[in-house]
């Protein structure tokens, strides 16, 4: 049994009331000040940065790498022509740069989503 004065039997403390905890800061205070917190949630974000930047160079390594494999694999495709140029010409020195644009917009676009969320927990905390 405890001693402390007015927790008998069947009592308890309840609702943490007369706990003392220690103050709740914002998490923008943690970050500013490099605590351990701040640190956690800025690895947070980089890792979830490096993830997607990691995710649109792999599927541009595929793109540009898979491409003349895909002409190599279809000799029929290399005997094609687009408005006059052989397809692998059109393809890789002109048609792949509108998709590398899309791309681009798109990872800035799924960036900026990571930031808007980074910062709407930063600021529930």
């Amino acid at each position: 049994m405890r001693d402390d004065p007015g927790h008998g039997h069947g009592q308890s403390r309840g609702g943490g009331q007369e706990r003392r905890e220690r103050p709740r800061y914002p998490a923008t205070r943690e970050i500013d000040e490099q605590t351990r917190l701040g640190e956690v949630y800025m690895h947070s974000l980089l890792r979830t940065q490096f993830r997607l930047a990691l995710f649109v160079c792999t599927v541009l390594a595929c793109v540009v790498g898979g491409l003349p494999l895909l002409f190599l694999l279809i000799p029929e495709l290399r005997e094609t022509h687009l408005l006059g140029v052989p397809l692998p010409w059109a393809v890789l020195a002109g048609l792949i740069y509108p998709a590398f644009v899309i791309g681009a917009w798109l990872y800035v676009r799924q960036a900026e989503r990571n930031e808007r969320h980074f910062a709407e927990l930063v600021e529930r905390r």
